[in-house]
């Protein structure tokens, strides 16, 4: 071989090592950012995420960070405006960024619960035992854009003939589920609405005396959170995230750890059809 042509392979190489430095800097410069709506306190949210983060890192090969929001509008703009890859909605929060961007939103899976969902009314005031008997009362939501802590709950005292708005004294909204609870057992509302999951890890963990505040009210099971990418994403990119979700077992350690973290029997794969209901809920109570 001449010396010029030994001098070209050379420059090839080393052209080849730097492009394949390049591109595996690039491969490790990227990050996949995942946010939550902000339903609980912000170290309980931390604290769920943290296995997930680890294991989503392991199964797609990039790094993966938890980025929290501030409140439910922001997790929806996030995803809207592909400022993260990945969200934890609920499914009102689904059907508000399904609308904002134009129908660009794809949820990829459900916890086995949520596909029958439920939301629990509680109190402390002995005089409470139906939904008729909050006429007059002051009574807390959470979020306004949360669908087991305002929407739905709000939809089922409309079908039992109360407009909270006109017949309730106070119409409070605490902004997170454990808030609701801390509300109702304070006094400072007779009543608080807030999804089923929360309030049975209050009582599991003993963090509410129940004789104190107990459920008077449990609403009829409906479809709700899911995990959501934007339409744009890399199909590829969607099954990957898909299948490390439905590969998740109580068969092993780091399986089961994420699974209870996340208050979860085990994924299913869901579809927008199935928030079609939430979304005629939150038509009906003028909120979309």
């Amino acid at each position: 071989m001449s010396v010029v042509n030994r001098r070209h392979l050379n420059q090839t190489l080393v052209a080849a090592v730097l492009a394949f430095a390049g591109l595996s800097a690039q491969a490790q410069a990227q990050v996949f950012r995942v946010t939550a709506i902000p339903d609980e306190s912000p170290t309980e949210l931390a604290r769920k995420a943290a296995p997930l983060m680890r294991y989503l890192e392991a199964q797609l090969g990039m790094k993966v960070e938890f980025t929290p929001v501030t409140d439910y509008a922001a997790a929806v703009e996030a995803l809207v405006n592909k400022k993260v890859d990945l969200a934890w909605f609920g499914g009102f929060t689904f059907v508000q960024a399904n609308a904002r961007s134009g129908g660009k939103m794809l949820p990829l899976v459900q916890r086995e619960e949520d596909s029958k969902f439920r939301s629990v009314f509680i109190t402390s005031d002995p005089a409470i035992k139906s939904l008729a008997d909050l006429k007059g009362k002051d009574v807390s939501f959470g979020s306004q854009s949360s669908t087991s802590g305002h929407l739905m709950p709000r939809s089922f005292v409309l079908q039992a003939g109360l407009n909270p708005d006109k017949d309730f004294r106070r119409v409070a909204y605490s902004g997170a589920h454990d808030a609701t609870i801390a509300a109702v057992a304070a006094g400072k509302v007779q009543a608080g609405a807030l999804n089923i999951s929360v309030w049975e890890k209050f009582v599991a963990d003993k963090k509410v005396d129940t004789e104190r505040v107990r459920v008077f009210y449990t609403t009829p099971s409906y479809y709700d959170y899911n995990w959501t990418v934007h339409a744009d994403m890399p199909a590829a990119q969607r099954e990957k995230i898909t299948k490390a979700f439905l590969s998740l077992s109580r068969d092993d350690a780091a399986g089961k750890e994420i699974l209870d973290l996340q208050r979860a029997t085990r994924f299913i794969p869901t579809q927008p059809d199935n928030y079609k209901g939430i979304e005629a809920a939150a038509h009906s109570a003028g909120l979309l």
